[in-house]
Order: C-alpha cells, then sequence, then structure tokens
C-alpha cells in the first residue's frame, strides 16, 4: 500500500490550519490541475473558494486519493475540461476510480463501490452521520478502539457526515474530532449531501436525492463547505442518502469530481461481511440494530484483530491499491 510523503502531509497539515475555523465564501467548481510550488508535485483542482479576501483550492493527489487545501499563491494551475483531466491522468488511481465507478451509474440504489474485491483479511467500516435529533453512538466508537486499537494505531474508519448532523451535534462531533487529534483514529470523511432529504411512503426512485427538484451541486458543495468550516478536511468520496441515485443525479456527482461509495454489508438489514467488504452502520442514535451487530462482529472478530489475521482497512488506500491492478 502507498505511504503519503511527509512532505505533503505536512503542507497538507499547515495549509489546512490556515483556513479552518474561518467563514468560507465562494465555494465553487473549478476544474484544472496544479503544479505545487514548493515541491513540484501535481495535483487535480476541485474547487476554489475565498477566505478573508484570499483565494483557496481543493485538490487531490492522483495517485493516492489524499486531498489538501492550499492557497493560490501556492501553486501553478492550468483550467482544463474534465475530459482533458481524464486524459492527461488517466493511468492514475482517481481517474481509475472515477472510470470504474461510472460503469454501475444506472443502478436505482447502491451504485458505486460497494466492495474491494482485492482485500484480503479484512473490511473497510464505513458510519453514517445522518440528521437525527437523537445522540451520537459514542459506543461504536469506544467498542472499536477497544478492540481493534490494541494492534492498530490510529484504526482506519470513513465516516459519512451531513451538515445538517454536523450542525445539530456540535458537542458529539468536538468529542469524535478529539478522537482522531489524539492518534486513536484516523478517519476518511465522506460527503453524505447537506440535507440528507427523506421522504416518507415515498418510491425509491422519486426519494432521498432522486427526488425532484434537488439541487445536486447545492447538496454536495454546501456540504463540502461546511465540512471544512468545521475543520473537517473532504475527501473525494460519495455517499447517496438511502443509497439511492439515478443516472441523471449518479453523474453529476462524477461530474463534481467525487468517487460514489455503497455497500455490500448493510449490517442493520442483516447483511453479512466478508473479506473486501464496504461495512455500513449508522452512529446517529436511529440504528439499534446495526449498532449491536457491529458490536457483536468486533467481538466475534477481537482473537483474529489481536492475532492480526484479520483487520480494518483504510478506504482510500485500499480503493487507490485496488483500481491500480
Amino acid at each position: 500500500m502507498f505511504q503519503k510523503p511527509v512532505s505533503i502531509l505536512f503542507f497538507l497539515l499547515l495549509s489546512f490550519a490556515a483556513v479552518q475555523g474561518h467563514s468560507v465564501n465562494g465555494f465553487v467548481p473549478c476544474t484544472g490541475w496544479g503544479i505545487c510550488k514548493k515541491d513540484s508535485k501535481e495535483v487535480i483542482v476541485l474547487r476554489k473558494f475565498m477566505k478573508e479576501g484570499h483565494c483557496w483550492y481543493f485538490v487531490v493527489y492522483p495517485q493516492s486519493l489524499a486531498t489538501g487545501i492550499v492557497p493560490a499563491d501556492s501553486i501553478s494551475v492550468n483550467q482544463a475540461s474534465w475530459e482533458m483531466i481524464r486524459s492527461r491522468y488517466s493511468g492514475m488511481p482517481y481517474i481509475r476510480a472515477l472510470k470504474q465507478a461510472g460503469l454501475s451509474g444506472g443502478n436505482l440504489q447502491n451504485a458505486g463501490f460497494t466492495r474491494l474485491n482485492s482485500l484480503h483479511g479484512g473490511i473497510i467500516i464505513t458510519i453514517d452521520l445522518c440528521p437525527s435529533p437523537r445522540a451520537l453512538d459514542r459506543i461504536v466508537f469506544t467498542e472499536l478502539l477497544r478492540e481493534a486499537g490494541k494492534t492498530m494505531n490510529p484504526v482506519p474508519i470513513a465516516v459519512a457526515v451531513t451538515g445538517q448532523w454536523l450542525r445539530m451535534h456540535h458537542s458529539d462531533f468536538k468529542w469524535l474530532d478529539s478522537l482522531e487529534k489524539a492518534g486513536d483514529l484516523s478517519v476518511v470523511w465522506i460527503n453524505h449531501s447537506f440535507h440528507h432529504f427523506t421522504y416518507d411512503n415515498v418510491p425509491l426512485n422519486i426519494n432521498f436525492m432522486a427526488a425532484p427538484g434537488t439541487d445536486v451541486d447545492s447538496e454536495v458543495l454546501s456540504n463540502e463547505s461546511e465540512m471544512i468550516r468545521n475543520n473537517i478536511m473532504p475527501s473525494v468520496f460519495f455517499r447517496f442518502p438511502g443509497l439511492v441515485s439515478d443516472t441523471v443525479i449518479y453523474n453529476k456527482v462524477l461530474q463534481l469530481g467525487l468517487i460514489p461509495i455503497g455497500s455490500d454489508a448493510w449490517l442493520a438489514k442483516g447483511q453479512k461481511p466478508s473479506d473486501g467488504s464496504i461495512v455500513l452502520i449508522h452512529a446517529n442514535g436511529n440504528d439499534p440494530a446495526g449498532v449491536r451487530a457491529f458490536i457483536s462482529l468486533l467481538k466475534i472478530r477481537s482473537a483474529d484483530l489481536l492475532s492480526k489475521r484479520w483487520r480494518l482497512f483504510d478506504l482510500r488506500q485500499s480503493l487507490a491499491d485496488d483500481v491500480s491492478r
């Protein structure tokens, strides 16, 4: 698996520290590639925005799928269409992942990556935080650290977060953020839309983001902006609410440079994970069955985790490796 160069990580952390906690304005798509002036590394530019009168870019490293936020004066940007970007970086994991994700865009449910067939001896944990008045299920994370933290430090997970949840649960988010800052967790933050609209007694094909009138661009971009305001580094992954999409909105998400992530092991539905599964659980207080199933899974695999015969994988690293094979 790839290792993120220390110089890149240090640069990203310094840049992100400069924008976090400040208001973000004019957050819009911006496609092109850039050359970082400090180390001459190439990045793909996805967004630009203003903060306190200065321009910043949200970028992705096409080899590793790592993302970053960089000041405009630290990078030389060449604006280009998605077609040009796909051609220029066609052999890179990021573009290969977007291309592979596009193959399942016609699915009504669970389009995108649902498992990684090249993974052996473990799974990928994804935890959804949809809007909910209930408190965070902290036991999901404490039990995860209790079992997996014995041999993995930090423990890799992916969290699909909505802007509405962030606005409703500041203290819960700060607690979760403290686990990441302490180095206990390594979190890949997935865009899960801002509002996560859900309609009762409405067919799936016109529900969630597939509902008529949904502003897909706003749902995606507003959530990214809200994540940055909350000191979260967005990833290049997107999870559709309810795992529901149609061809039109799916392609819009791809055109925004995001890779849809589904699941072949939604625990609350009784689906059983196998090697390479992308496991789905909700920790927003609305999924007691899924939480019980998750804790049971950890206990069943406790000995395997301790002996390192079974492990949890990082979504970003694993997907980059998978599409490179």
